[in-house]
């Protein structure tokens, strides 16, 4: 395995932080943006809100598939063409939803969009450590991370505003044009990044027989599941329970985004503390704002006090998965990054899906019950079963931004290391 090769931090360097940060910018917000604008977009090609919620459910299935697939295949590749060749895919999948004339064409820009999204993330979100300093890494994986609550704060409501304003196909043009940018940037600043270690099938499995993996997979499908059975049906409740008018749904929006930004960061510098009851206290305060709106949420300031509770929540969503996944196997860090990803993008589907039945059958109100009962049970589930894992094995640290790459003092294949706090 080739020496592992650390560059000084630069502007350079930083601005590279920033152009992969970009990139997953423009992944997060093309993927939800059909959130806020689920309405017109059902209305013009005439489905019901159920199945409009396929544009959700649709990309995290294939992103769940490509993230091992793609990363496998493409272990020897050097990470920067791949990176670039991605913006390029999901730029051509945006102009795609813009001239879509029928529901099955934008299916399939959806279908590209998945691809990307685990192919992506995989590459991309665990690279911070070859492009700064080791001590710099805790804050430039933050920098990467903060690309998901903004894609809420600023990407959807921008996106929702201006399909009011233009149509809901104008948001997806625009959405292309930053996607072409990005690519732009990330050719000019990104440095070479040629294969340093190769993700196989085998490093794939050794993490997943180890128990706090297994755990993490439970913990992350169940809170995501949670969030996204709910707040892709967050507009039409908005429209339908508490009568906000379509030009407030942006200001609603952009008030959960900010919320969303404070939360992410907030967990930062707790998940080296104790990654476990960051998680916990993350799905107690999503459960209590997704089980109070039905009631609170009829009225708009209620709506808008339990949006900003639970954008604070689920901002520390990614990063307590990502780091739980990352400190139990630092020896594997892109392994570790693909497991994320996956499991992350299917239980955002099936959440978007099992969402979309319920509203379907019931009410907006209905799922937002359940999106409580679900995350409810994720804190019960961490909080029991991780006192197991702690009881059967001694816990070691390992925080955010100090992963081992491998060599002396890392961990065998498959073994287990435990990300929970004493």
């Amino acid at each position: 395995m080739p020496a592992l090769v650390v560059p000084a931090s630069s502007i350079r360097s930083w601005f590279a932080v920033i152009a992969v940060m970009m990139g997953i910018f423009s992944i997060v917000t093309t993927e939800i943006l059909p959130i806020g604008l689920l309405t017109p977009i059902g209305s013009d090609f005439g489905i019901s809100a159920g199945t409009a919620g396929l544009m959700m459910t649709t990309p995290g299935v294939l992103a769940a598939f490509a993230a091992p697939a793609v990363t496998v295949a493409t272990g020897r590749l050097d990470r920067r063409l791949m990176l670039c060749a991605l913006m390029f895919l999901l730029a051509a999948a945006d102009f795609l939803a813009a001239v879509a004339s029928h529901y099955w064409v934008m299916m399939v820009s959806r279908v590209l969009v998945g691809f990307v999204i685990g192919a992506f993330w995989s590459i991309g979100a665990g690279l911070a450590a070859r492009l700064v300093r080791p001590g710099h890494v805790g804050t430039a994986t933050a920098v990467i991370f903060s690309a998901v609550p903004l894609g809420s704060v600023l990407g959807v409501p921008a996106g929702t505003l201006l399909g009011e304003l233009a149509g809901w196909r104008v948001a997806f043009v625009a959405m292309g044009v930053l996607t072409l940018s990005v690519l732009a940037a990330l050719l000019v600043v990104l440095p070479p990044l040629p294969a340093q270690r190769v993700t196989s099938l085998k490093v794939l499995s050794g993490l997943l027989r180890a128990p706090a993996v297994r755990l993490g997979l439970v913990v992350t499908f169940l809170i995501v599941l949670a969030h996204f059975a709910t707040f892709t049906y967050v507009t039409p409740f908005l429209r339908q329970v508490t009568q906000v008018s379509p030009g407030m749904i942006t200001v609603f929006l952009l008030v959960y985004g900010v919320a969303g930004i404070a939360g992410n960061f907030v967990a930062g510098t707790m998940v080296s503390r104790d990654v476990r009851a960051t998680f916990i206290v993350s799905a107690c305060l999503l459960a209590t704002a997704t089980a109070l709106l039905p009631l609170v949420g009829r009225a708009e300031v209620g709506a808008i006090i339990l949006l900003v509770l639970w954008g604070v929540a689920y901002g520390a969503v990614p990063v307590c998965s990502q780091t739980w996944f990352a400190t139990s196997a630092p020896h594997a860090p892109e392994a570790a990054t693909v497991v994320f990803t996956s499991s992350f993008q299917v239980s955002l589907s099936l959440g978007a899906l099992g969402g979309g039945a319920v509203v379907d059958v019931t009410s907006p109100s209905t799922v937002m019950l359940l999106g409580a009962a679900a995350a409810i049970l994720m804190a019960v589930t961490t909080r029991e079963c991780s006192r197991r894992l702690l009881k059967g094995r001694p816990a070691v640290a390992c925080p955010p931004g100090q992963l081992s790459e491998g060599g002396p003092g890392a961990p065998a294949e498959g073994e287990v290391v435990s990300v929970f706090a004493g």
